[in-house]
């Protein structure tokens, strides 16, 4: 019953979205409540918000609505996804957003062409749920830590996971009906900083690293996956 409770609230909410552009984030269950986490700082979580919000009104002061382009923002690593009419818009889009207030990196995936069509955009949004459905159905993989979202059957997952996790929630996206290719834009930690991320006790001190923004020797790593 959780599992079906779970799968319908998904579906819910990336409907509610209305466009392939709104990334899914959600929360695992416990209890039988939905609980949201996120291996984010909550100033980092809000600084995305305004990285998009400010990404979005440049690319309508410079190209209106001549091209379709999406943002996404995690860890103030920038996704950028979506069709533009030619290559040297796809570049001045990727230098447009470099230069947004506080993105530090920008990972270009624009494909060249005509604008994918409303069906597509609303395929990519239930896709999208049945992406977090999945991995809420899987055990060892978690959901919450991960955001997603698609551009014509494509998937992009980005957080801040472990190898390990990163390879199980590949497996499980694979496995799901309509996904064409799984892109990861992810930024690895090791097994030792993950469990530096888990509850402390009262008086034990927080780790440092918890959603920080990572060092230079920390860069996230794009691998598609074809």
């Amino acid at each position: 019953m959780t599992s079906q409770f779970v799968k319908l609230a998904v579906t819910f909410l990336a409907a509610l979205q209305l466009s392939a552009c709104a990334p899914l984030m959600f929360g695992g269950v416990v209890g039988g409540a939905m609980v949201a986490s996120d291996r984010r700082t909550t100033g980092i979580q809000v600084e995305d918000e305004g990285i998009e919000q400010r990404s979005a009104s440049a690319i309508r002061e410079n190209f209106g609505s001549k091209e379709h382009i999406n943002i996404t923002s995690y860890n103030r690593q920038v996704l950028i996804t979506g069709e533009v009419s030619n290559d040297t818009v796809r570049s001045q889009v990727e230098q447009l957003i470099g230069r947004v207030q506080n993105v530090r990196a920008v990972v270009n995936e624009l494909a060249i062409g005509s604008a994918s069509t409303v069906g597509d955009r609303s395929n990519d949004v239930l896709l999208v749920a049945k992406v977090k459905a999945s991995m809420v159905d899987t055990e060892d993989v978690f959901a919450n830590v991960f955001k997603v979202t698609s551009e014509r059957g494509t998937v992009y997952l980005m957080g801040r996971v472990t190898q390990r996790e990163a390879k199980r929630a590949t497996e499980v996206v694979r496995g799901v009906s309509g996904v064409k290719r799984v892109v990861r834009v992810l930024e690895y930690i090791t097994e030792d900083e993950l469990r530096a991320m888990q509850p402390k006790r009262s008086d034990q001190q927080p780790s440092s690293t918890n959603g920080a923004a990572p060092s230079a020797a920390q860069q996230p790593v794009v691998t598609p996956i074809k």
